[in-house]
Parts: C-alpha cells; structure tokens; sequence
C-alpha cells in the first residue's frame, strides 16, 4: 500500500468524522445539547457545546495537516519511487533530442556473383 493511499484513508476517515459532528451542531443551540435531557448529565449544555466546537476544530486542523502531508508524498521525502507508472512513462521519453539524419538515396552496392 503507498504512501498517498494511507493518507487517502486517513482524510477519509477525518472528513466522515467532521461532517458527523457537524451535523451533530445545531446553529440555534438544540442540536445535541437539547435532547441530553437537562444538565445534570453529561456536565451540562455547556460542557456538551464546548466539546462539540473543540471537537470540531481539531478535526479540521488535522485535515488540513493531512492534506499538506499528502501533498509532499508526490514530490517530497515521502514519494513512492516503486511506481509503475512513473517507470512507464520515464522509458517512453527519448533521450537526447537530436534530429534524425534523413536517409540518402545512394544505391546499393552490388556484389557481382563469382
């Protein structure tokens, strides 16, 4: 498995959990925290609300640390040098660019039977 696949999992895995808690949220204050019942549980609305924003928060940093660490497997220290389809297209590249001769129109030599 490569490099930019994990991260693939990785951000993945991080946007579900955002988007969840996000939708969690509600803008008017009756998202999560109005159905807990009262505040005695949990540590009350407050808390529930703190945890929710903070929550959101380090899920979007840790996004965005993913995306850049991603970034740097295609070029940077953590690039996949196995790959095939960087060998594929590394053959099919002339080397040098030089052009070609034309051929000349000499005739053959021929070679009298003996």
């Amino acid at each position: 498995m490569s490099t930019f696949s994990i991260f693939l999992v990785l951000i993945t895995i991080v946007c579900f959990l955002l988007i969840v808690v996000i939708m969690v949220q509600n803008p008017k204050g009756g998202g999560l925290s109005s159905t807990i019942g009262g505040a005695q549980m949990l540590g009350g609305v407050q808390k529930t609300t703190d945890f929710l924003d903070k929550s959101t928060w380090t899920l979007a940093t840790i996004l965005i640390a993913l995306i850049l660490l991603s970034s740097l497997s295609f070029t940077g220290t953590l690039s996949d040098t196995d790959s095939k389809i960087i060998e594929n297209t590394g053959s099919s590249v002339p080397a040098t660019n030089t052009p070609v001769a034309p051929a000349q129109n000499t005739p053959a030599a021929t070679n009298p039977a003996q």
